[in-house]
């Protein structure tokens, strides 16, 4: 809902204020928690944020007044008064009711997390007014990616997320590159080279790369009551792919529940998975840091492990195969399908009900939802993708001869390789001592990646079987490419073809680039180009090349990382936002190909 003011010029200053105060707001939490110690005396940056939360209440006043509509301020705004009087309680009953030894802490505890909201709220809304400006949405989708990486290296480079003083800006830059595009390469160890305010923010980098800015920022505005204008509801259905605008509400509803629901089962199921290897984890906490890390870096398909050797020492535990890998095959599905699903399950238990319960249902002719094309292409795609990796891998591995270190691998590591290297990036087995068929092999995988609408990169899936199905068509003479007795219009072939081509010239530009700036580094042809491959892919697995590269590589590396996360086609949709389509046709003449 979007409301009008009475005052325009009012609203644009205020806008301005806004702008300002959160990110004093930023700069007071950085300065107090991003160094050993505070850049400031801990008093003036505690009276700072008092006086930044007098600024925002003031804000909300006056645009109470110089709303049109009083009524639809406040409807816009439902949580704001509960959330007033849960930090007026704790500011005044601090030393009273609760907090009685430590009184000023309660209040500066308080204070802080009501700015924080408020300026996660800020950004929520403008991510969403930005998407739904029409104004070339590639464009905006692209610049909330960089600075999210920006933000995300900034905060890195702070002396507290690191447990050796600052990091590197390029370093940085990369792991927060590879956070944000869920990709997984790294070039410092997540679990040492990091401190636990560092976990967190990659962890959150991760999360917010995963379900993507808008989705994200939406989700946000409306847990907080505030409604979504018709506008932002179209921006948001051609992000999320929704049939009709009256589905946004419950699509959001359904990404934020299911995200929660998700990720909390896999947390709780991976709990007692970190006793089984002495050392690894010290305590409780740990346990549990770790199960929210590893639950969460799975589901969004990032592939980051806080072990140098990513899940090599737990090869024989149970959870990996029954946890982790559906949560990594969840995640690399994408909201879309899982929300078809999702409704032709409630459907078809509703069906029964109403069949039990209700004599008159059995005669009616209401018909059951049906699965979506797309739903089919990606559960098949990927089903087959997952049974031919592990087949090719189980097959290359056990003849490769010579002095193989991976001979016989375990049939749970060739299957849980074949489902990460898709999507996540996670190992079970050494990926440098593989041999070089299996290697290719997961570079296939790593190039056709997840499915669409989901935080896995690749051509996706659905490219793939449209790709497939036109040489299929061509080579049964069929006018038309036909899939599940459907037919595909052109322009959705054409797409696809665009977006392969796209990706195998990115791919060769990404390997010949490395090629010249690793020239003196003696990687083999084979680990560059698998290595680009993963960056593309985002991926995330690795043969160990990559915090050997030079700060050339790790730059083209980084690159390949934003371009597989938002797509080829994305980038080129950006240049071309303003070119108009030619309304004339030539003349048709033969040709002959092949």
């Amino acid at each position: 809902m979007k409301v009008s003011y009475k005052n325009p010029l009012l609203e644009k200053t205020l806008i301005t204020l806004n702008v300002l105060a959160a990110a004093l707001v930023a700069a007071s939490f950085v300065m107090l928690l991003g160094f050993h110690e505070p850049v400031l005396p801990k008093q003036i940056l505690y009276v700072a944020q008092f006086v930044l939360l007098f600024v925002f209440i003031a804000e909300k006043l006056i645009r109470l007044f110089n709303a049109s509509s009083k009524t639809e301020y406040l409807q816009n705004n439902l949580l704001e008064i509960p959330l007033l009087l849960a930090l007026f309680t704790m500011v005044l009953g601090a030393g009273h009711w609760f907090g009685k030894n430590d009184p000023s802490t309660v209040r500066h505890t308080a204070v802080g997390i009501y700015l924080v909201l408020q300026v996660i709220v800020k950004i929520s809304r403008s991510t969403i007014n930005l998407a739904a400006t029409g104004k070339n949405p590639t464009k905006t989708l692209i610049a909330s990616f960089l600075v999210l990486i920006i933000s995300g290296a900034g905060l890195l480079m702070l002396p507290r997320a690191s447990t050796g003083g600052n990091m590197g800006v390029v370093d940085s830059l990369f792991t927060a590159t590879s956070a944000t595009c869920v990709t997984g390469l790294i070039v410092k160890d997540t679990g040492e080279d990091f401190s636990l305010m560092g976990q967190i923010i990659i962890l959150s980098l991760i999360q917010l790369g995963g379900l993507g800015i808008v989705v994200f920022g939406a989700v946000f505005a409306l847990l907080l009551g505030q409604a979504l204008s018709v506008q932002e509801s179209v921006a948001l259905q051609d992000l999320l792919s929704a049939r009709t605008i009256s589905r946004i509400g419950h699509m959001i509803a359904f990404i934020f529940v299911g995200t929660l629901v998700i990720e909390t089962i896999g947390t709780v199921s991976l709990f007692e998975m970190w006793d089984d290897v002495p050392g690894k984890v010290s305590n409780v906490h740990q346990q549990w840091f770790c199960s929210i890390f590893h639950s969460i870096s799975a589901f969004c398909n990032a592939g980051f492990s806080l072990f140098k050797t990513s899940f090599l020492d737990y090869n024989r535990r149970w959870n990996i195969y029954v946890v982790i890998c559906p949560l990594i095959i969840l995640g690399g599905l994408g909201f879309g399908v899982l929300y078809d699903i999702a409704n032709i399950i409630t459907d078809r238990v509703k069906r029964i009900f109403k069949k039990l319960f209700i004599k008159h249902y059995r005669f009616s002719m209401e018909a059951p939802k049906k699965m979506r094309l797309q739903t089919k292409i990606v559960l098949s795609a990927s089903a087959i993708l997952i049974v031919l990796g592990t087949l090719g891998i189980l097959l290359f591995e056990r003849h490769a001869g010579g002095d193989n270190p991976v001979k016989n691998p375990n049939i749970l590591d060739a299957l849980f390789q074949s489902v990460t290297a898709r999507t996540a990036g996670f190992n079970t087995m050494d990926i440098a001592s593989l041999s070089p068929s299996s290697k290719f092999v997961l570079i296939l995988l790593m190039f056709i990646g997840g499915s669409p609408g989901s935080a896995a990169g690749g051509i996706k899936t659905v490219t793939f079987v449209v790709i497939l199905m036109t040489v299929i068509a061509s080579l049964r003479k069929r006018a038309e490419v036909e899939i599940f007795k459907r037919s595909l219009r052109i322009a959705v072939v054409g797409r696809a073809i665009t977006v392969t081509l796209l990706f195998v010239l990115v791919l060769f530009t990404a390997t010949m680039a490395l090629s010249i700036t690793e020239n003196g580094s003696g990687f083999s042809m084979s680990d560059i180009m698998f290595e680009a491959g993963s960056a593309l892919g985002t991926v995330g697995l690795t043969t160990g090349i990559t915090p050997a590269l030079t700060t050339a590589g790790k730059l083209i590396i980084i690159a390949a990382m934003l371009i597989g996360r938002l797509g080829p086609l994305t980038l080129l949709a950006a240049l071309t936002f303003n070119l108009k389509p030619a309304r004339y046709n030539y003349a048709k003449e033969a040709l002959i190909v092949g």
